[in-house]
């Protein structure tokens, strides 16, 4: 490979992506106060993404236990180590080849560890079966949602192959719908509805594309990623009936479906009221459902390991898949024997069930917490707006930007929300989400914070988001609009001054983020 001419075009058609421009600047800023560089804040603070142990959330204790064991069997003759902490990793490494976390295994997964998934599924969904010839453990469910799409890929022109799939989404989905050679068909979630999924917008997504692309499958988030909603049985058959007309593959992330916390809210399976509709859909939706180690308890984004179930999907397909797989080998063993820990978890009576129940607790209480503190605070500062988070480990909230930053921002030729994230960063240290990497009405501007993580951490956030966003609204609104109202300009002032005394008890100078 001599010079970039002979690099495939494809490759070099990605671009960098405004995330990855502001985690540059990140670590730019990271290395200057390693170097003596004074800043007015002490560190930078990542709330960007979903990597909660990166934030400083601690990883359940029972998993690493287990896994340790496995990577060195000679811990099963320690006595300090909790009697089923040995005994799981026993169970775990008679299920490998040679015994061992070194060996491969099946494409589709170690058999044991498929059989547990069946087993969790079962439960959670109170019954309704699930067989482990139809689970697939893959390397993250983001590799698994690339086999599905990738299988559907093929047409040119009004014939290639389009997927539905949301606005806002996973940042990572466009590109993997590109990847897969795919085109992708957005649907806008209605934000004024708690960012609900409507059907007569998927109808108009639908019907739009016709004659572009041929519409195969929908992808769906539940609990939402970046937005935070969490569908009821009601949006859940009304999406499985318009699936069902329109002879669609249905394609469900739900990696945060142990995050619901808001009122009046659980989680539902796709595939639970499918089979609650009758065998008029049951035995004909097709589903695969995506699950993984990255969801919110677990929160082990890094061992990379996740599964997906199939439903109603011919088994000549289901071959084909395997087959696909193949291409990675198998996921890794430690993934694996991590992933039958998340679904098969300490049962009461075993010494390690109250302080694994005790763990998992604290993350969900610290998960409900965090959203609620994030999502009042962001609601009264001036110029921001934010629906609760029902589930999901993010909040998604809506910028109003003075006009003047705007024009700025299209001055710069970037934008607004990006501009807004990088003086976020440049001033405060704090590196949020910029929302134009989620899709979205042209127009409007967000950006994705994530609150999983410890409560003091949020609070810092916060402080820095608050003086940061209070400073903005307040030079350009109380400077250029002489004509507000005399009580909004002294709600953003006094609003203003408690950012600061609280910022000046913490030692911290205050800068102007323009």
């Amino acid at each position: 490979m001599s010079s970039l001419q002979h690099v495939n075009p494809i490759v070099m058609g990605i671009t960098v992506s405004p995330q990855c421009v502001l985690e540059n600047l990140a670590a730019h800023i990271t290395q200057q106060i390693a170097q003596g560089a004074q800043k007015p804040f002490e560190q930078v603070i990542d709330v960007s993404s979903g990597d909660p142990q990166k934030m400083g959330m601690k990883p359940i204790s029972f998993v690493r236990k287990v896994l340790s064991v496995c990577l060195c069997p000679q811990l099963l003759k320690d006595k300090n180590l909790p009697l089923d902490v040995k005994q799981r990793a026993k169970r775990l490494l008679e299920a490998c080849d040679g015994e061992s976390v070194g060996s491969y295994s099946e494409s589709s997964g170690l058999p044991h560890v498929r059989e547990r998934i069946a087993e969790f599924i079962s439960r959670r969904d109170a019954g309704v079966p699930s067989y482990s010839k139809d689970i697939f453990v893959c390397n993250g469910s983001q590799k698994g949602l690339m086999v599905a799409v990738k299988l559907l890929a093929f047409g040119e022109g009004k014939t290639r192959t389009g997927v539905l799939t949301p606005t806002p989404c996973p940042q990572s989905l466009p590109m993997l719908i590109d990847e897969a050679g795919v085109k992708q068909v957005p649907y806008q979630l209605i934000e004024e509805r708690g960012w609900a999924v409507d059907i007569d917008e998927l109808q108009r997504a639908l019907k739009s594309a016709r004659g572009r692309c041929a519409p195969r499958a929908i992808y769906i988030s539940n609990p939402g990623n970046p937005t935070g909603h969490v569908q009821d049985r009601k949006s859940i058959q009304a999406v499985i009936r318009f699936v069902a007309a329109e002879r669609l593959l249905l394609l469900v992330d739900e990696v945060y479906q142990d995050t619901v916390c808001g009122h009046h809210r659980e989680f539902v399976s796709y595939k639970k009221v499918l089979f609650e509709m009758g065998e008029e859909f049951s035995q004909t939706v097709q589903l695969i459902s995506f699950h993984s180690l990255s969801s919110a308890c677990m929160r082990e984004c890094g061992l990379r390991a996740g599964y997906m179930e199939t439903v109603n999907v011919d088994p000549e397909v289901m071959r084909v898949i395997d087959t696909a797989l193949c291409i990675d080998i198998n996921t890794p063993i430690t993934g694996q024997l991590a992933l039958e820990v998340m679904v098969n978890p300490p049962k009461p009576g075993e010494p390690s069930y109250d302080t694994f129940t005790q763990e998992m607790l604290l993350v969900q209480a610290t998960l409900s917490q965090n959203a609620q503190r994030a999502w009042q605070f962001l609601n009264d500062l001036p110029g921001m707006s934010c629906q609760p988070a029902m589930g999901g480990i993010y909040l998604y909230p809506r910028l109003h930007l003075p006009s003047e930053f705007i024009e700025q921002a299209k001055t710069l030729e970037v934008e607004a929300q990006v501009l807004y994230c990088q003086k976020l960063l440049e001033k405060e240290g704090v590196l949020v989400g910029p929302g134009c990497q989620f899709g979205g009405r042209s127009g409007n501007h967000h950006f994705r914070l994530c609150v999983l993580c410890p409560p003091h951490t949020l609070e810092e956030v916060l402080n820095h988001l608050g003086t940061f966003h209070l400073r903005l609204m307040d030079s350009f609104l109380l400077c250029t609009r002489d004509g507000m109202d005399r009580d909004k300009k002294q709600n953003i002032v006094t609003q203003h001054q408690m950012c600061t005394v609280s910022r000046g008890k913490a030692g911290k100078c205050l800068e102007d983020p323009q």
